[in-house]
């Protein structure tokens, strides 16, 4: 596994880790973007490397920053499909209808305790877990095929794993196979 300095872009090295694992297993990538300009990087860099696997990218759902929008524009969802990459849109799967119960009623429910674990070892794993939920319950990638998931702690790329997905409802059947590459979060001096 290699561990990243979290003050630094990583992207351009995580796409390079998660495309050659992608290579060797025969898989898709998912890869998680808000505003559409990571999954722009991703696929010109795809693009530049040939890859001929299937490319789907996970975007936040409308609402999530401001009521009846979404952080990515129609424009970069033109362009991204017109590079042959699916889009998917869809409730968090770790969060949710959760969140949205949590911050009334107070408390904590059993997703979100999940996500918290997840976060222990990085926020970009909870991520990937969570794109690969949420892309198999939309159907564009295959139930417990092995799949390479990108994701980040903030704007950029820095957590690849390779993971099998299921739907959101056996979410405890997943299985996170590999970290190829995570930031490094030991706490120092």
């Amino acid at each position: 596994m290699k561990l990243f300095d979290v003050r630094q872009d990583n992207t351009l090295e995580t796409f390079e880790l998660a495309y050659k694992k992608a290579i060797e297993l025969n898989t898709d990538i998912v890869l998680a973007s808000t505003s559409g300009n990571t999954a722009l990087r991703y696929a010109k860099f795809m693009e530049d490397k040939e890859f001929k696997g299937r490319s789907i990218v996970v975007s936040h759902v409308y609402g999530s920053k401001e009521k009846g929008s979404n952080a990515m524009s129609e424009e970069i969802r033109k362009q991204l499909k017109d590079q042959g990459i699916e889009i998917v849109t869809a409730a968090h799967a770790l969060s949710g209808v959760e969140r949205g119960l949590s911050s009334v009623y107070k408390g904590v429910y059993p997703a979100e305790l999940i996500a918290h674990a997840l976060r222990m070892i990085s926020a970009g794993v909870k991520v990937c877990v969570e794109i690969a939920l949420m892309a198999c319950d939309a159907g564009v990638i295959e139930y417990k095929k092995p799949v390479v998931c990108i994701g980040g702690t903030a704007k950029n790329a820095d957590t690849a794993c390779v993971v099998t997905p299921t739907y959101s409802a056996s979410l405890l059947e997943t299985k996170v196979n590999d970290i190829l590459c995570k930031p490094d979060l030991y706490e120092r001096g």
